[in-house]
């Protein structure tokens, strides 16, 4: 069983924030890997007729209702599209355009209309990515694999990606004339590491997500130091895998990251609620929706929390003030998804949780840049 996973970049997350339409129509749904997909275009059928209700409701135009239709009906039809899904799929939608991710992470059935779109639980799948990749180094191979939920490990063709350190930068003496002075037997091979390791840096920098996929090393020292050293990738974990990946099966280094992920997100949460514990000593947090929404929309939130389950319709102005709907329409959007555009848009770190890790039980939190 294989996940087909699309972490949405930076610059695809931008696009959807700044997107503003009149109708943006957003579509969450749960997938099975090892499905035909008739289940989930079943379930997106039932999403879509609520969504042009919405659009109807709404007074659209029958042109733009049509158009949105027939680009998922397009979506319907594509056999091959259904046959390769994740967790979940979720699909952002207007009369011009549809931008389809699959997720591995678990998210809720949603259909929400709007002139923006709905971004909330896309951003799990960046705060939690539930996928890691593991670097299996040692002097006689290099190998890489993709951990997912629930799945046994992938291997990754990685172009370019040497074999071995000799292959890579052979065995020969390094020359005399190149040295500042003539290095040991032991310092010779810890320049040719050095070599192979830049070599592995280069080869994996174009495979790796750019949002925060955590990559965990397995490699016996020094070699595993000196890889460490020259990796420019920002989510290298700073915990090691045990043992030597020359002797261990997949399995086994699979069964060691998973633990390794579990201690780390462990440690992540408890870290951020320390922080903001700290910061609401300090007059620098706050938990009210209204407080949250007029702070992001003036630059002053540096982290926000939000539950990615909960839809609060209604509207927020220029000026950050809040006017609270009874009913979520296609008229309205969500208020805290609005909270978070503004504080993504504002350089602000979004974490998009399930209720139970937000600070204070709520609907949202937020961490300030200074103090009230």
């Amino acid at each position: 069983m294989t996940l087909h996973t699309d972490i949405p970049s930076r610059a695809e997350i931008d696009a959807l924030f700044q997107a503003k339409e009149r109708w943006c129509v957003s579509f969450y749904l749960p997938t099975d890997p090892v499905s035909t997909g008739e289940g989930e275009r079943l379930e997106l059928k039932n999403l879509v007729r609520d969504a042009l209700n919405q659009m109807r409701e709404a007074e659209a135009g029958k042109n733009d209702i049509a158009a949105v239709e027939e680009q998922l009906i397009d979506l319907d039809l594509d056999e091959t599209f259904w046959r390769h899904q994740a967790r979940s799929l979720a699909l952002f939608a207007t009369p011009s355009a549809l931008v389809a991710f699959r997720l591995p992470n678990r998210l809720l059935p949603l259909a929400a209309v709007a002139d923006r779109f709905h971004l909330k639980p896309l951003l799990r799948a960046i705060t939690f990515p539930q996928l890691a990749f593991v670097l299996a180094v040692t002097q006689n191979a290099v190998r890489v694999l993709e951990i997912l939920p629930d799945v046994d490990a992938e291997p990754v063709d990685v172009p370019n990606l040497p074999t071995d350190l000799e292959s890579a930068v052979g065995k020969e003496p390094l020359a005399d004339q190149m040295a500042i002075r003539r290095m040991s037997a032991a310092e010779e091979q810890k320049v040719r590491m050095r070599q192979y390791a830049r070599q592995i840096d280069q080869a994996l920098r174009p495979i790796l997500p750019e949002h925060g996929v955590p990559l965990l090393l397995a490699a016996p020292e020094p070699l595993g130091s000196i890889v460490r050293s020259a990796c420019r990738y920002p989510g290298l974990a700073a915990a090691a895998l045990p043992g030597n990946p020359d002797v261990l099966p997949d399995a086994e280094l699979v069964a060691s990251a998973r633990e390794v992920l579990d201690r780390l997100y462990a440690d992540q949460m408890s870290q951020l609620r320390e922080l903001f514990g700290q910061r609401s000593a300090q007059g620098r947090a706050v938990t009210d929706v209204a407080d949250v929404a007029r702070l992001a929309t003036h630059g002053a939130v540096e982290t926000v929390f939000a539950d990615i389950d909960v839809v609060v319709p209604g509207h927020l102005d220029e000026a950050g003030a809040v006017t609270f709907e009874e009913s979520d329409d296609a008229t309205a959007y969500g208020v805290v998804d609005e909270i978070v555009r503004r504080v993504w848009l504002t350089g602000g770190r979004v974490l998009a949780l399930r209720r139970e890790d937000i600070p204070g039980g709520g609907d949202v939190a937020a961490i300030l840049r200074y103090s009230l």
